[in-house]
């Protein structure tokens, strides 16, 4: 490691402590990105890991030699790999949901480089009184809707897509390339259902006045069903429609087994 020669001109500074919360990281993932140096062990990228290998005590380092650039270009890629980095950002909703993850799993934020603004920003930290106390309680649905097709939600181990059971690319996406143990679903009756909360009367189901139709959605939806289930199934219907629902299934084709009356 002494033999790397930093370079005299470099814009970039590290503060004490950054070069702290890179000795962290270094100590905690190991070398994950090594220095980049020229054929004279001249730095050019990763000052601030070198100072912090000195802080950790190291007596090497990993390197990578870049004897091919002309000196014009070392002194570019010194800029080059510092602007870089500051030009990308966040989306910040995958972001919180990761930072909330490993803090589920109860490992170190400190270590990733983020300050406590930040991370109680980004993992929602409010009074309790401004939110939702009881994990129970559902506020109401919005007129708009907040999600939209192709939407995949990831909720810890859960995943919920707003999609169409009767599309295989769908289902398998929400799946993740798992096959489900064991399906439980409550299509439409096809019974042109109208009804819905207080207030709001006219909220209709899709795909329930399907007419002749329905055989077929219910036909496509039960092939995807047991294209990706390795465990029994089972389907709510009503009444006047079992005999669709029996023959859909039987023909995509599942084992009809028995009714359950509830």
């Amino acid at each position: 490691m002494g033999q790397l020669i930093p370079f005299a001109n470099n814009a970039r500074t590290h503060s004490d402590e950054q070069i702290a919360e890179i000795a962290a990281s270094i100590r905690e993932f190991g070398w994950t990105n090594p220095i980049l140096v020229d054929g004279d062990s001249g730095v050019i990228a990763g000052h601030g890991r070198l100072l912090a290998a000195r802080k950790l005590g190291l007596e090497s380092v990993p390197v990578i030699r870049l004897g091919h650039l002309s000196e014009t270009q070392r002194r570019a890629l010194v800029l080059t790999d510092n602007r870089i980095a500051l030009s990308g950002g966040w989306d910040e909703e995958l972001l919180q949901i990761e930072l909330g993850a490993l803090r589920d799993l109860d490992f170190d934020l400190d270590l990733i480089g983020f300050d406590e603004d930040e991370l109680d920003r980004y993992l929602g930290a409010f009074d309790a009184e401004d939110g939702l106390v009881d994990e129970d309680l559902i506020p109401e649905v919005p007129d708009a809707p907040v999600s939209v097709a192709g939407d995949l939600w990831l909720l810890e181990h859960h995943r919920v897509l707003c999609g169409d059971a009767t599309v295989l690319a769908d289902v398998e996406r929400v799946l993740d390339g798992r096959l489900a143990d064991m399906v439980f679903t409550d299509p439409p009756y096809n019974v042109d259902y109208t009804g819905g909360a207080a207030g709001k009367p006219d909220r209709r189901i899709k795909n329930d006045n399907l007419g002749e139709e329905f055989y077929r959605f219910l036909y496509d939806a039960c092939v995807n069903i047991l294209t990706v289930t390795k465990g029994s199934t089972y389907i709510c219907m009503s009444s006047s429609e079992l005999h669709t629902l029996q023959k859909a299934f039987k023909e995509a084709g599942g084992h009809w087994s028995t009714f359950v009356i509830w």
